[in-house]
Parts: C-alpha cells; structure tokens; sequence
C-alpha cells in the first residue's frame, strides 16, 4: 500500500490541538487478527483502509494510545523481513479525529514511524524501516522523517533517522 500520512510535527509525545498539552503514550500489539466486520465498522467511523487486511497478510498491527487511555489514537501494520534487515510498513493511519489541522492531537504520523524503527531495531534491524509513499508525499518525508529514496516513491528510514524518531519519542528504558 502506497503510505499517505501526513507528518504534522515531530514532537515529544503527542499534544492537544486545543489547549497545547503534552499527553504521554504507549503502543500495543494487536494480537487479535481484526475481523471484516470489526474493520466494516473501522471504516463506517472514517478509518480509511480495511484493518482485516495486514494480519492476512502476515503483517503485526500496533495500536498509539495515550497513557492510560484505550481509544487508539493510530495504527501501523508492519512485517520484519529479516533476511535483508529491514521492516517493512504497510499501512499507517491517524484516528479519524487525529486527522488534518484541526485533528484532536498532532504528532500521531511521526510516532507511529518512530514505533517502527523502535521495534525495527529489536527484531535486529538495526532501525531500518522501508515503504511505499503517495508520490506527492514523497518530499515531505524526505524533510520530515529524514527519509531516503530507493526509486521515485519506494522510501526508507536509515538507523541515522531511526535513533532520531527513537530518541524523540521514547525516554530512556521505554
């Protein structure tokens, strides 16, 4: 799938569009393969993409929430291809409330990149994380996640950019 997030701002977690507040986050994995129906109703609330697929495919899904909180905030499906030491990213999604200039919290996009890498580099890949953007897109990750190209849309994030989303998003032990 072609990526098509936009990057609002890199930040430390993710801040309240309304009042400037800093809320601390967590992610999970999804354990449970998310069934049509479940992603039926993803997409009658205003997710764009049909969740049922990753898992299908052999992707791991991840849930952005804030700290103490269970409404999923984004979610990226990814797949570790360990033979050529990097993860791949197929899909990445902001909640439908997180969405554009007027979304409830900015910073979902850069965090859930930074979750990437962050697990990229525990499966022994070194931060390496690959996908495919919107060709319109491309130059706004190249600024914004340090990202690189392989060909006119195929991008990747080095272990130079991983460290920097890591460091950004995670303290220490986390």
């Amino acid at each position: 799938m072609e990526i098509d997030i936009y990057i609002d701002s890199l930040t430390n977690c993710l801040i309240c569009n309304a009042t400037g507040e800093e809320r601390d986050t967590e992610y999970r994995f999804v354990a449970k393969t998310i069934a049509r129906p479940v992603a039926a109703q993803f997409k009658e609330i205003g997710w764009k993409f049909d969740w049922s697929i990753p898992h299908q495919n052999g992707y791991d899904v991840y849930e952005l929430l804030l700290k103490d909180d269970d409404e999923v905030q984004g979610m990226i499906a990814l797949k570790h291809v360990r033979d050529q030491y990097y993860t791949h990213v197929d899909i990445v999604e902001a909640a439908p409330f997180n969405v554009g200039k007027t979304g409830k919290y900015k910073g979902v996009g850069a965090h859930l990149f930074a979750i990437a890498c962050k697990l990229s580099w525990e499966a022994g890949n070194e931060g390496y994380v690959q996908f495919t953007a919107k060709t319109d897109l491309v130059e706004h990750y190249k600024k914004t996640l340090n990202a690189q190209c392989i060909d006119w849309h195929t991008m990747y994030i080095d272990s130079y950019g991983a460290v920097g989303l890591i460091n950004k998003y995670f303290k220490e032990g986390e």
